[in-house]
């Protein structure tokens, strides 16, 4: 069973910067495809950015791109999510997810696993 943890939300000004981090286990992910999701109220939830487990190709929705980094130091079950230079429309809850296939998907349920979630909050 895989079991994803992320840390690292909080409160921020607009301009600034959060990393988060997501905690992977239960399994060997190299097949994988890890991501990250957002949802702010009233709001569906959509994809952020997304890392291959095996070879580290990386992938960026539009709204993020230039701004919002995520890697996968080797040889750690965690991935992270640099933020930088947030804007209020950032606020939302993130979520890791992980999927086991190589294709990236940019829709939420064609991913099996999610963790719990964590609040960003961007002020202006």
């Amino acid at each position: 069973q895989v079991q994803l943890v992320e840390s690292g939300g909080g409160l921020v000004q607009a301009g600034g910067s959060l990393r988060l981090s997501c905690a992977a286990s239960g399994r060997t992910f190299s097949s994988y495809v890890m991501g990250w999701f957002r949802q702010a109220p009233g709001k569906e939830r959509e994809f952020v950015a997304a890392i291959r487990w095996s070879g580290g190709r990386t992938y960026y929705s539009d709204s993020v791109k230039g701004r919002f980094t995520i890697s996968r130091p080797n040889a750690k079950n965690t991935v992270y999510l640099q933020m930088n230079s947030l804007k209020p429309e950032d606020t939302a809850v993130y979520y890791c997810a992980a999927r086991g296939e190589s294709q990236v998907v940019v829709t939420p349920r064609a991913w099996g696993y999610w963790g719990q979630g964590t609040q960003v909050t961007v002020s202006s």
